[in-house]
């Protein structure tokens, strides 16, 4: 029963990074770029952090936003947010 919670992205790992009760992703860092507000989400993925960022940006007058995850793992989270920008 476990593999099919991870498959469908019901299990809870360790909890600590799978966000707020709306199932949205946990920002450890945020920063500003040429109009573009970039938060680090880093996922958490098997003991590792794998890069993973919100990119937004308010276009005539509605918010749009793009989910980054990349390959890239690393072994705490601050090197993870570190990279992510």
């Amino acid at each position: 029963m476990s593999f099919l919670k991870k498959l469908f992205g019901l299990g809870n790992g360790n909890g600590s990074d799978k966000g707020g009760a709306n199932g949205a992703p946990k920002v450890a860092d945020e920063m500003t770029h040429e109009g573009f507000l970039c938060q680090a989400t880093p996922m958490s993925d098997g003991g590792q952090y794998r890069i993973c960022a919100i990119i937004s940006k308010e276009i005539d007058g509605e918010m749009k936003s793009h989910r980054l995850i990349r390959s890239d793992i690393f072994t705490t989270k601050e090197q993870c947010v570190e990279y992510t920008f």
